[in-house]
């Protein structure tokens, strides 16, 4: 019965349209006035009150389940004893601040719903912060239900409504700080095209790939025969390919028939490699999975309807309709839709992996992964549970240890929630492998013995030796780089862990000891350039004992702010020179580089061009979710559902049209478009505070720019500076442009929420 019931649910969810991914919400009250704050966040996790079975929402909320029921669903357990709080300040018209906030927690709702906050009430609190509040009160105990509310004051709309009041359990046992998440889900996938390949044989293509298994309904007058179940990732000659190259998947199971009509269960088998030490384990709730798009009966002569294969496709949840992108390009479009779904169908391992083959997390899938995730979803709870599981579970290669810098500080930079830096601040300190400097000024794993020590291998959580990579796979996707003692890359690495560590102690009060790291930094980037750059070519080496100049040694410096301004254009042209010499992973780096330059032109000529090294290639070859490698050529291993590939998730929204914080939890954004010779933009950017609507109509003559800004933010618009006179114009009023700091944009000034009209139009 129980199957029979499961199976009835998810065929209800296959029948809610594609876009509805996110459970719907159960309010303990119903909604009022929109003059009150939404979107609540309960230690960074939204929807913390809703309840799944089996991977499956119910429907129900978790201050309605019995302690029994509660021991059978799953749930966002919130694992702080000291959570944080975070909400959507109501939009209460242009220039909309908050002012202040009182937050009342009551362990009943009957309190909560009057506003007694019987455990805790915050009092009126004079502050604009609505991201990553503290809790004030006594620590909360252990598998305990709560309830939560906030009211807030803000300077266009005094007084607020209080929110809806939000429910949520506590986890078995709790740290003062500990992450929390979301459990992974499950909906149910119906096939878009059926097709009838022979008498007994039947292809299933589900659009596009996912991670997960299988529910046949097959019938049978007699029993006992037996049909054949194939899933997989790729086709060949219009069957699935039953031999497909590298680690893309395929699996093939005997399925003996019962006598009548029945469902049958379709689950992977457990892989040896992803299944290992190492790997991230699916939970016992949802089983195992696999990642496929087709599926092929085979030696069946009946009739499959459509509702008779049901793919069960687990992921992380998501909201589908937070994040949009579209353009007058159509192969942009689908770029940016490939990177956005391979994000999400990505997230099944509920921490970052770099695919199916190994199912490990590495913190270079982490990097990209995380912006994606920032740039595709408001929710970022998962992407803090990866960073925490990385800091204990560090990978082997020396750039990625110095990557635990950049995660951490992305984490705080999006959530503004400082915690996980205070409480692993000596970590990261050592991750920035400041102790293997040497007399030079540089650093190096192979100048001296100090890696082997036990002492350095603690300090750093990595039983082992690490190494330089500076790209993956060696050789094919390095660009030749010849490997030194003192390493170009992995020292332009150094320079940014050490930079971001100085912006965390400043965020801690650290102020010393962040002087202490700025001036570090000056003095070792005068090192940098004097050792690794090349006066008589205006590029970079790739080490110090080497001439040879890769693509690489030269993407990093420009990507981290190494690059002097006399060699700024020299670098750029040499970047230029090479192309896409790198793999997917360094292509985020390239990106990141060339828009901090302003090279909108060659950026989206990357980001659309179809040869092999490209993204549409990817699709060409039947993609859905990014490769591990821009094809199997580079990589014969490879797997064909790798988020590293998926860089553009990111670049869209926050380079190329441009929205990204420039203060923690978004409370200062940047919108700073470079969308080249794209005629039409359009794009929602979701943020903590709420979603950045653009739109973007470039006539050649007149660039426009609408874009909306959420509530409690300010935006500083930039915009891109035409080769001729031009008048600035704000909502049609004519307005005169900023310092901008440069020739590539206008600087059109600060200013708060609301809806605004910018145009650049050609002057006489």
């Amino acid at each position: 019965m129980k199957s029979c019931a499961i199976l009835a649910a998810l065929l209800l969810l296959a029948a809610q349209p594609a876009a509805t991914a996110t459970a719907p919400r159960i309010d303990i009250e119903n909604r009022g006035a929109s003059n009150r704050p939404t979107g609540l966040m309960t230690d960074l996790v939204t929807d913390a009150h809703t309840v799944y079975r089996d991977g499956i929402p119910t429907g129900e909320s978790v201050d309605g389940l019995s302690e029994e029921e509660a021991a059978a669903r799953t749930f966002a357990a919130i694992r702080s004893s000291r959570p944080t709080f975070g909400w959507i300040v109501p939009d209460c018209g242009r220039a909309t601040h908050q002012k202040a906030y009182r937050i009342i927690l009551a362990d009943n709702a009957a309190d909560a719903r009057a506003r007694r906050g019987n455990v805790w009430d915050s009092g009126t609190v004079r502050s604009a912060q609505s991201a990553a509040v503290p809790y004030g009160g006594s620590g909360l105990q252990p598998g305990r239900l709560y309830f939560w509310s906030v009211q807030v004051t803000t300077d266009t709309g005094g007084r607020s409504d209080w929110s809806e009041v939000q429910a949520f359990r506590t986890a078995g046992e709790l740290e003062p700080y500990a992450p929390s998440y979301r459990p992974q889900v499950r909906r149910a996938d119906l096939a878009s095209r059926i097709e009838r390949l022979d008498t007994e044989t039947t292809l299933l293509d589900f659009g596009r790939a996912s991670f997960g298994s299988l529910r046949v309904s097959l019938s049978s007058p007699e029993g006992g025969d037996t049909v054949y179940v194939a899933i997989g990732e790729a086709m060949k000659e219009g069957r699935i390919d039953n031999r497909p190259p590298g680690t893309v998947r395929y699996y093939r199971y005997p399925v003996v028939l019962k006598q009548g009509r029945h469902p049958y269960d379709i689950v992977p088998e457990h892989d040896r490699r992803n299944t290992g030490p190492q790997a991230v384990l699916m939970p016992g709730y949802i089983g195992e999975v696999a990642p496929f798009r087709y599926c092929q009966i085979e030696n069946y002569a009946g009739d499959i309807a459509s509702d008779d294969v049901v793919r069960l496709t687990v992921t992380y949840p998501f909201d589908r309709n937070a994040a949009h992108f579209a353009s007058d390009n159509a192969a942009l479009n689908s770029v940016w839709e490939l990177c956005r779904y391979s994000i999400e169908a990505t997230s099944a391992l509920g921490i970052y992996i770099d695919g199916d083959r190994e199912r490990i997390p590495y913190e270079a899938d982490a990097i990209i992964n995380q912006l994606g995730h920032y740039a595709v979803d408001r929710e970022y709870a998962m992407a803090r549970r990866s960073s925490e599981y990385l800091l204990q579970h560090p990978t082997w290669p020396t750039e990625w240890i110095l990557q635990a810098l950049i995660i951490a500080w992305n984490d705080y930079l999006y959530t503004g929630d400082l915690r996980s830096v205070e409480a692993n601040y000596d970590l990261l300190a050592a991750r920035t492998l400041r102790s293997l400097r040497r007399d030079n000024g540089l650093i190096s794993t192979r100048a001296g013995d100090e890696i082997k020590t036990d002492t350095f291998r603690r300090s750093i959580r990595f039983n082992g030796d690490i190494s330089d990579i500076v790209d993956w796979p060696r050789g094919s996707e390095d660009d030749n780089y010849a490997f030194t003692d003192y390493n170009t890359v992995v020292n332009a690495f150094h320079y940014r862990a050490m930079q971001l560590l100085g912006h965390m102690a400043e965020a801690l009060g650290r102020h010393d000891e962040a002087r202490g790291i700025a001036d570090y930094c000056s003095s070792f980037r005068d090192t940098f350039n004097a050792s690794f750059m090349d006066p008589a070519t205006g590029t970079y080496i790739d080490g110090i004992g080497t001439g040879h100049r890769s693509l690489h040694a030269n993407i990093f410096p420009l990507a981290f702010g190494l690059v002097p301004d006399e060699y700024r254009q020299s670098v750029v042209e040499y970047i230029r020179s090479r192309g896409m010499a790198c793999s997917v992973y360094a292509a985020q780096f390239l990106m990141d580089g060339l828009y901090d330059a302003a090279e909108a032109d060659y950026a989206l000529h990357l980001l659309t061009k179809d040869d092999l090294r490209s993204w549409r290639n990817m699709l060409r070859a039947g993609a859905t979710i990014t490769f591990e490698a821009w094809d199997n050529s580079f990589k014969p291993n490879q797997d064909w559902n790798h988020a590293w590939g998926a860089a553009p998730a990111d670049i869209i929204p926050m380079r190329l049209v441009g929205v990204r914080p420039t203060a923690p939890a978004a409370a200062a954004i940047e919108v700073r478009p470079q969308t080249s010779s794209l005629r039409h933009v359009t794009a929602d950017v979701p943020t903590i505070r709420g979603t950045v609507e653009v739109d973007i109509d470039n006539t050649g003559d007149t660039y426009r720019l609408r874009v909306r800004i959420p509530a409690n933010t300010d935006a500083r618009i930039l915009l891109p500076a035409p080769g001729h006179k031009y008048t600035l114009r704000r909502d049609g009023r004519r307005i005169h442009p900023r310092r901008s700091g440069g020739t590539a944009f206008i600087d059109a000034g600060t200013v708060p929420s609301g809806e605004y009209v910018f145009t650049v139009e050609r002057a006489e």
